[in-house]
């Protein structure tokens, strides 16, 4: 396993539908905390975003993961891999 710095930056997500999806959002993240995947997670100070630390095979498979959250389709995502 591989680790990758992912900077999320939230687009287009309304305030109501932000709320909507949170809760299934945190667990998700939290299940990734429980299990080993994320090692990581920083929430941005000035815009609507989060850093993530993430163990996974390569950068498809950090999209895969990625994809099953709530927010993707709201995140611009660039995903950088660690030493």
């Amino acid at each position: 396993m591989n680790k990758f710095m992912i900077d999320i930056l939230l687009q287009g997500l309304d305030n109501e539908t932000r709320m909507a999806l949170l809760p299934k959002e945190q667990e998700m993240i939290k299940e990734w905390e429980v299990n080993g995947t994320l090692l990581a997670s920083y929430i941005k100070a000035d815009t609507a975003g989060i850093y993530l630390v993430l163990l996974a095979e390569d950068k498809l498979d950090v999209d895969k993961k990625l994809s099953t959250l709530p927010y993707y389709p709201y995140m611009k995502i660039d995903i950088m891999t660690l030493r």
